[in-house]
């Protein structure tokens, strides 16, 4: 069974109408999923100072993924409310909760973090350290709840594309076609 968003809440995927076991979970910006198909992989695309916060509980062979802009809601409570996945915050706490209802333990989670590149974009934004406020956040986070962080490809200035397979919990980074690391 798999758990995405649909920019915003988590709503249960439908099954692939194809008839095929497994699926590609494509996670947008602002957006989750949660799997306990073992044949679901699930991506995000083009990380730039985004954080994905990947998770896999090898008891329960459940990969959940959140892809994250901001640290905090409360840079924008409006589309907190509509869009809660879009905040480290609001969106790990979800993604845990989303987890949690698949069975998952936090104390037997893998979890590893990628992306928080300083990225400059047409304005400058990466002066606003966007990436290594993203990064320190989810680490900050995830230290609170007494999570601990496997493994991490944060940082630097290039963009990544990550994958998660939910039958065994490998986390693929890819930047372009180059293979970045396995977590």
């Amino acid at each position: 069974m798999a758990i995405t968003t649909d920019g915003g809440l988590p709503i249960a995927a439908g099954q692939d109408p194809g008839g095929r076991s497994g699926a590609r979970l494509v996670v947008g910006i602002g957006e989750l999923a949660v799997s306990s198909s073992p044949d679901d992989v699930i991506v995000t695309h083009a990380l730039g100072s985004c954080i994905a916060v990947c998770l896999w509980d090898p008891t329960v062979r459940v990969a959940g993924l959140l892809h994250f802009l901001l640290p905090e809601a409360a840079l924008n409570m409006e589309r907190a409310r509509k869009q809660p996945a879009t905040f480290a915050d609001s969106g790990i706490a979800l993604l845990f909760q989303t987890a949690y209802a698949q069975g998952v333990d936090k104390k037997r989670c893998l979890v590893r973090l990628v992306g928080g590149a300083e990225v400059t974009g047409l304005l400058g934004v990466g002066a606003l350290n966007v990436g290594t406020r993203n990064i320190l956040m989810a680490r900050q986070i995830l230290a609170e709840n007494g999570v601990l962080v496997a493994g991490e490809s944060t940082g630097g200035t290039i963009p990544r594309t990550v994958s998660v397979r939910a039958s065994d919990g490998v986390v693929e980074v890819r930047s372009g076609r180059e293979m970045v690391a396995l977590l």
